[in-house]
């Protein structure tokens, strides 16, 4: 059994890794809740850019758009796509990198050339020692204070690289919230997109008023749609960020949260021997006294 005075330095050590770990659980939700602001502000805008879109095609639903092309005659095997993967710049949250990556290693076994561009340190890291799949090297952002200067450029690179034909399929694996102990790691496509998407049941009854508005596109349609889309797309990649941030935030909270839960548990416990092994230690001085008085006595 250890002795008193290393059972003091652990419960030291402990103790001052118990405030670190408060710390960042503290610092995290404080993260988490301004991303969340910053979202809430936002969401209005893209909402209406998806309304809009939605009205386009209920007033022209044989339109064709660049951002609508299926590309069909090309086999799976044959199509180029595209993943935008959201993981963290460092550790201690959890299963929070872990499940992200996993989802990636799950799509690149599909059909397909497959093509990553990793936002996070930790994902840039775990790809680049792979040779099976190809990463877009030049393609480096940083995951933390998500901003919509960034997913802009996220949403400019994606779109070229569609128009040009180096990707028919962009898709985004992100970790979204779904409630407060609770992240899951999910796809979403970004493009092509899907004119039935924007048109679903509920979507029809909300425009039921359309048949009777008169609507002039200028210069065109396509010209409208060139502006909307990049919108609207830029707001679903600023989402997925920020629910990947605050998902990140989230995980770390709950692993310091356990961290420290931990450390408290290990205190008392330590608490507990250290008071056996000091009284140990008295009733032995204690002993030493009484028997030296003792063996004084009978001199």
């Amino acid at each position: 059994m250890s002795n008193a005075k290393e059972i003091k330095e652990r419960m030291g050590s402990i103790q001052e890794t118990k405030k670190i770990t408060n710390a960042m659980y503290l610092i995290s939700s404080s993260k988490m809740k301004q991303a969340k602001k910053k979202l809430s502000d936002t969401e209005p805008f893209f909402y209406r850019m998806q309304a809009e879109i939605a009205r386009i095609l209920r007033h022209v639903p044989d339109m064709h758009s660049q951002f609508f092309d299926q590309r069909e005659e090309k086999k799976p095997e044959d199509r180029k796509i595209g993943y935008i993967v959201v993981t963290a710049d460092k550790g201690l949250a959890g299963a929070y990198n872990h499940n992200v990556l996993r989802m990636v290693e799950e799509k690149i076994k599909g059909p397909g050339q497959h093509k990553l561009f990793v936002l996070g340190e930790l994902g840039r890291q775990y790809f680049t020692k792979r040779t099976d799949v190809e990463l877009d090297m030049s393609f480096r952002y940083t995951v933390q204070n998500p901003t919509l200067y960034r997913s802009r450029t996220i949403t400019s690179e994606m779109i070229e690289q569609f128009r040009s034909g180096e990707l028919d399929e962009v898709y985004v694996i992100y970790t979204r919230m779904v409630n407060a102990m609770q992240v899951e790691t999910d796809t979403v496509k970004l493009l092509p997109l899907h004119k039935a998407d924007f048109l679903p049941k509920e979507t029809l009854n909300a425009l039921a008023d359309v048949y009777q508005e008169g609507m002039v596109f200028y210069p065109s349609t396509h010209s409208v749609m060139a502006n909307i889309v990049p919108n609207y797309i830029n707001g679903m990649i600023y989402g997925c960020l920020v629910e990947s941030y605050c998902s990140e935030q989230n995980s770390r909270m709950q692993a310091m949260q356990n961290a420290t839960d931990s450390a408290t548990k290990m205190l008392d416990e330590l608490n507990i021997t250290y008071n056996r092994v000091r009284q140990a230690d008295i009733t032995q001085e204690l002993t030493e006294v009484i028997g030296g008085a003792n063996a004084q006595k009978r001199k």
